[in-house]
């Protein structure tokens, strides 16, 4: 899967996804240290050991790299970055109750900002699955003969 480029100052405003999250219910902040092993096990639940890895690293940047998405005092959604090389977003994830809702684009934006506010002017979305959905949501390109890139090589066992 190849990577993706989003210009950080040309992103859309972050304010009316997190409106709209809010009026449904889902509060989406960056994630503190004392929830670490919160979000760890709902990212080992609903998707996979590597992204726990990737996740436990946001956990370890000051200010933390992770946003959550809380429901009913519960994590519907994470997002990181710096995690597998510096200027990568991701990895992201939304539980399967709260996909449709705008979740993904809202801790995605989320991310996105918080990384331009932390001086980058460019972000990588490292080995992509939805191309369609990152090009709409932040005008993110496909970077040519960027697969495996970082990922060449992992351990798979």
């Amino acid at each position: 899967m190849p990577d993706m480029l989003v210009k950080l100052y040309t992103l859309p405003p972050l304010q009316p996804d997190i409106e709209a999250q809010a009026a449904q219910g889902i509060v989406l902040r960056r994630a503190i240290t004392p929830e670490k092993h919160f979000v760890l096990n709902f990212v080992r639940k609903h998707f996979s050991e590597f992204w726990v890895s990737e996740c436990d690293v946001a956990f370890s940047r000051l200010p933390v790299a992770c946003f959550v998405a809380i429901e009913n005092a519960e994590t519907v959604g994470f997002g990181c970055y710096d995690t597998s090389a510096k200027g990568f977003f991701g990895p992201t994830g939304v539980s399967e109750t709260a996909r449709g809702r705008g979740t993904g684009k809202a801790l995605l934006l989320a991310c996105l900002h918080d990384m331009l506010a932390q001086g980058y002017g460019y972000a990588i979305i490292g080995g992509v699955g939805p191309a369609d959905f990152y090009a709409k949501a932040c005008g993110a390109t496909l970077i040519p003969d960027s697969s495996p890139g970082v990922y060449a090589g992992l351990l798979r066992k």
